[in-house]
């Protein structure tokens, strides 16, 4: 549908840098312009700077630094012209009316005929922002709201005008689905449109409604965070995050428009502590600090937390409410807890969810589009009416009226209903009229979820699942903790194998969590260490290797499609597959090291073959063993889909997801493509530098030791890796080596570093906290 190829971006501030960059990561050509500065020698300063910081940026705006050649800059007195080459016209300008209407008139001149125009405001009305335009521009016109980062926040909120051709809205929609992999929500042309109309108001309330009940921001985040399906940053961590200066405009600027009985212009009031910190450049973590700061003082990082009472800073309080431990799937439980916590969790969800409520009809067309918007525009786990399901909506809507709240019409409409049902295998959600709708998903969206409405699996145990997803195919779903790999999976897969052999044509690889995988799981090889049970974790390590050679060898194509984390034994995973289909957000990388251990399930003989064979690359048994050496040894892990087709975990002919929502339809499309004269991979042999090999690598890792870059153990586990990526005692440039000989040489050298005290000091540290001891 989509007749968008070139895109032109008007504004190279961080938000129009950073759409500018996701359409180049899509792969499209984009014009960034900017205006010139007073006395400026280089006109084209801002984009061209705008560009230089994208290519440095951390999180990375682009998904590999070399899609920044595919943005030109220019600047808007010069280049104006060559907007006539664009067929979409993104306006990222400063929040001020009469400056983007200036500008659009500048644009009517000089664009070509039926080329798009948006706007990416968040507060100005559509209806504004064309008032004065000529027919033919208003009818070209939108507005599409990104979210900041560009790349990584998924939402696009479009807002369609009076005279807004259907065609725009649609070719705008198909663009940011299929090639930005955003999910688009249709927004009604209001103040805020939906997700900062609520959003803003959620934090704001949660501001407030701690300040007036005595909380601490420590407690106060422990309850509006796991408790409420809400990330842990909770409400105080979010402002530091967003910045604390943004908030009084963007609250000012939506009171300002809205009607004077709204909810959110009744709660609006002076907050002198706030603007004092803002003053004193408090802003959160662009600035010095805000509720939360490290304090430097004394030569020690400690961090401190603002007391919301008295204005001062003081050492980080640990909550101790016993609220904060409930969990979001008992939500009533949570708001009728008898502490302080349950009855600020009560007041601020009441605020929110009643004020989401009020919002359907108003600002959007349907609770499905409320609860999308919140989910991927502010990370909650749940949207609002998934919320009052969970709460029970007539239970909500009595306790709301026995408060004294206003009982919004849509809650009226759902006594003795719940808003969302499954009814005839298909997920349905209530309408304004008190009727149950499908939620119909985009063309060519296939969700494991909907699946598992209508299906049982094929397979199923503890740690992982089979389910038939049409047309011969099956997807292998990891379901334990964080997708980590264990005996349950390896075993579960096993039998996968045999049940795709004899009854479908073709197996994927997929599941719906956070992450793909994070790897084997660690926490049972502490436990059989600390009981010296080696043999357990020997055995586990062959399992994990010869399934990995039965899927790698099966009569049958094997897709894997990555999202997310891929890390360890999931990398190794993608590693063995005849092909992967991958979400652009993944993370993929042979990270053992980074615990204290070696890849153990044949990530280093993939990495060995894909590197020595690499056409790119020079031949001979030194240059893919250093490239692979250097790899595994630094656990590098890939920042996105294209960086791991540099790193090699992925082949240059793997596909691709730009949205997540659409990677399990297209890793099937790709498994079909492949069952069709199917043959497996042939054996691939090698030959290894030896004992060559180890000196040069020895050599390289001591000169990191000697200059602080590398640790005692860090030597250590790199002496292993080096041991398997040079062939072991069999290493010789003349002498051919096997697969199996790799897999040997990897579980031998496994088992001898996973017993050394500070590979298990390193197991463990990870396992408490999270993060890799340096030991």
């Amino acid at each position: 549908m989509s007749n968008i190829n070139k895109v032109c971006v008007i504004g190279a501030g961080v938000m129009g840098a950073g759409i500018a960059a996701h359409v180049a990561n899509a792969g499209h050509e984009v014009l960034l312009l900017d205006i010139v500065p007073d006395g400026a020698s280089n006109r084209n300063v801002i984009a061209q700077g705008a560009i230089a910081k994208l290519i440095k940026s951390n999180p990375a705006a682009l998904t590999h630094k070399r899609n920044a050649k595919r943005i030109t800059p220019g600047n808007i007195e010069d280049h104006l012209e060559q907007v006539a080459e664009c067929d979409w016209i993104i306006e990222a300008v400063i929040e001020r009316l009469d400056i983007k209407q200036d500008l659009y008139q500048k644009l009517d001149g000089v664009r070509k005929e039926g080329s798009i125009v948006s706007s990416n405001t968040s507060t100005i009305p559509l209806d504004k922002l064309v008032e004065g335009m000529s027919d033919e521009f208003a009818t070209d016109f939108c507005v599409t709201h990104f979210f900041n980062p560009p790349r990584y926040m998924r939402l696009l909120e479009v807002v369609k005008g009076k005279q807004t051709r259907q065609s725009v809205i649609e070719m705008v929609s198909d663009f940011a689905d299929r090639k930005l992999g955003k999910s688009v929500v249709h927004c009604k042309d209001r103040p805020g449109f939906i997700a900062n109309r609520l959003g803003v108001y959620w934090i704001y309330m949660a501001l407030l409604e701690a300040m007036d009940q005595g909380l601490t921001i420590e407690e106060a985040d422990a309850i509006i965070g796991k408790p409420c399906g809400i990330p842990k940053t909770g409400v105080f961590g979010l402002m530091d995050l967003v910045g604390l200066d943004l908030m009084p405009h963007v609250i000012g600027s939506m009171v300002s428009l809205l009607p004077v009985d709204d909810p959110f212009v009744k709660a609006k009031r002076d907050l002198p502590m706030v603007e004092k910190m803002i003053a004193e450049g408090y802003t959160g973590r662009k600035g010095k600090g805000g509720f939360y700061r490290l304090n430097r003082e004394g030569g020690q990082k400690v961090k401190e937390g603002i007391d919301l009472q008295t204005g001062e800073y003081r050492p980080t309080l640990k909550s101790k409410l016993s609220s904060g431990r409930i969990k979001v799937t008992n939500l009533q439980k949570l708001v009728t807890h008898k502490d302080k916590g349950g009855n600020y969790a009560w007041r601020v969800l009441a605020h929110t969810l009643s004020y989401a409520a009020m919002l359907v009809g108003e600002a959007a067309d349907d609770i499905a589009s409320v609860d999308e918007a919140m989910r991927l525009g502010y990370n909650w786990k749940f949207g609002p009416f998934e919320l009052i399901d969970k709460l029970g909506a007539d239970w909500f809507a009595d306790k709301l009226a026995e408060e004294g709240f206003e009982v919004p019409a849509i809650l009226q409409t759902a006594r003795g209903k719940s808003f969302y049902r499954v009814e005839g295998g298909k997920l349905q959600y209530l309408t304004m009229e008190g009727t149950y709708t499908d939620l119909i998903r985009p063309d060519g969206v296939m969700m494991l979820s909907d699946i598992k409405l209508t299906s049982k699996p094929v397979l199923k145990n503890a740690s992982a699942a089979l389910w038939d997803i049409g047309d011969g195919v099956v997807c292998f779903e990891f379901t334990s903790k964080m997708n980590a790999l264990d005996p349950e999976t390896l075993g579960l897969l096993a039998k996968t194998i045999a049940v795709v052999q004899k009854n479908y044509k073709a197996l994927v690889i997929y599941n719906e969590g956070s992450n793909f995988s994070v790897g084997a799981n660690l926490g049972l090889a502490v436990f059989a260490a600390n009981i010296a049970a080696w043999g357990e974790i020997e055995k586990i390590v062959k399992n994990g290797q010869e399934t990995y050679m039965a899927l790698k060898y099966a009569p049958f194509p094997v897709v894997s499609a990555p999202s997310g984390m891929a890390l360890g034994g999931g990398c190794e995973l993608l590693l063995h597959s005849d092909a992967v289909q991958a979400h652009v957000e993944t993370y993929t990388g042979l990270v053992e090291v980074g615990v204290g251990i070696v890849p153990g399930w044949g990530g280093c003989k993939e990495m060995l073959h894909r590197w020595s064979t690499n056409p790119k690359h020079p031949r001979g048994g030194m240059p893919g063993a250093a490239k692979a050496f250097e790899l595994i040894s630094t656990a590098t892990v890939a920042k996105s889909a294209e960086e791991a087709k540099s790193n090699m975990v992925m082949r240059t002919e793997d596909g691709i997801t730009m949205n997540r929502y659409r990677l399990l339809a297209d890793a099937k499309a790709k498994a079909l493509d492949l069952v069709e004269g199917y043959q497996p991979p042939h054996p691939p042999v090698f030959h290894l530098p030896g004992e060559t090999g180890r000196v040069a690598f020895s050599m390289a890792v001591g000169g990191f030791v000697r200059q602080g870059k590398a640790t005692k153990h860090d030597a250590v586990v790199s002496a292993a890796v080096a041991e398997i990526l040079t062939g072991g005692d069999k290493g010789d440039i003349t002498e051919e080596m096997s697969e199996q000989d790799i897999l040997d040489l990897e579980r031998i050298t496994f088992m001898k570093i996973v017993r050394h005290p500070d590979t298990l000091d390193r197991v463990e540290h990870m396992l408490l906290t999270g993060k890799p001891l340096r030991n």
